[in-house]
């Protein structure tokens, strides 16, 4: 497999876009990217899997598809163990179909508001994909543990990252400078593991 030419960015999301760029900034290949200028023809695709991984090879492969050249993508969430792992792969939609960042949040933060200190743990999980053309493909999971705030803090990141405090940290994920983020994130570790497996083949 190997590193290609060209390597498609298959999300539409801004922030998601910005941050893997940040991630996989040292990475031997030219991106394409839904807001750049060889983007004409971007699909869109339902994120309809049950895991991760399906949703992250749903986009894929959707892209790769498209565009005749490989594509990566990823899908992530939050799971809380007090709500025995929700809201897991449903994350981006737990306050309905069409919810915002803030919605899901609040979402978040009314269901663990009676919930005590010691038991919000909780864990960010993100499986980052690869898929090519031809129908091969090859994945990685990362995962930050850490637990969850009732008060949410800082202005970076998005999603839960104002309420999600990384084990070893005293400060939220939306607090943490990018740097500091990526080296401990969930999306950071996936896509590290993932160019460890590309140069491997």
């Amino acid at each position: 497999m190997g590193f290609p030419e060209r390597l498609a960015l298959a999300t539409r999301n801004e922030h998601k876009i910005r941050e893997i760029l940040e991630i996989c900034r040292d990475w031997p290949v030219r991106w394409v990217t839904a807001n750049g200028a060889d983007a004409s023809g971007w699909p869109d695709v339902e994120e309809t899997g049950d895991t991760y991984l399906d949703n992250a090879l749903l986009k894929a492969r959707a892209v790769s598809g498209a565009f005749g050249f490989p594509a990566v993508a990823d899908d992530s969430g939050i799971e809380v163990d007090a709500l025995g792992g929700a809201p897991g792969p449903r994350s981006a939609r737990f306050a309905g179909p069409n919810a915002t960042d803030e919605e899901n949040l609040h979402r978040l933060l009314d269901r663990v508001r009676d919930v005590p200190d010691e038991e919000r743990t909780a864990r960010y999980r993100a499986v980052a994909a690869c898929a090519w053309p031809d129908g091969r493909s090859t994945w990685a999971e990362g995962v930050c543990e850490g637990s969850l705030v009732l008060e949410p803090r800082g202005s970076g990141g998005f999603g839960y990252d104002p309420m999600f405090v990384p084990d070893g940290e005293s400060r939220t994920m939306a607090e943490l400078r990018s740097a500091e983020k990526h080296a401990v994130s969930h999306r950071g570790r996936a896509f590290r593991a993932l160019r460890t497996l590309l140069d491997r083949t």
